[in-house]
């Protein structure tokens, strides 16, 4: 009794498949994103890093002049949020 191998290397099952496929169209559009006018006002203008900026310079001498309180409750609240997620 022979036994004919089905794994012919010359054979492939899905060509009809791929034939039948459509080919995909080069000239699809991108996506495109604007910016608006005020957020590149925003940008531009230096009034939110300025206050950042502010902001982390009072709380740097806050921390030198040893006026810097830290609420320990609410930071270890913080912790178990961030590990028990």
């Amino acid at each position: 009794m022979k036994i004919n191998p089905t794994n012919k290397p010359y054979l492939n099952p899905y060509q009809k498949q791929m034939q039948n496929q459509p080919m995909k169209q080069s000239n699809q559009q991108s996506d495109k994103v604007e910016i608006s006018n005020k957020a590149k006002a925003m940008q531009e203008s230096n009034t939110i890093e300025k206050a950042r900026q502010d902001h982390v310079q009072s709380i740097k001498q806050q921390v030198q002049d040893g006026e810097y309180d830290v609420d320990l409750k609410k930071t270890a609240e913080k912790l178990l949020e961030f590990y028990h997620r």
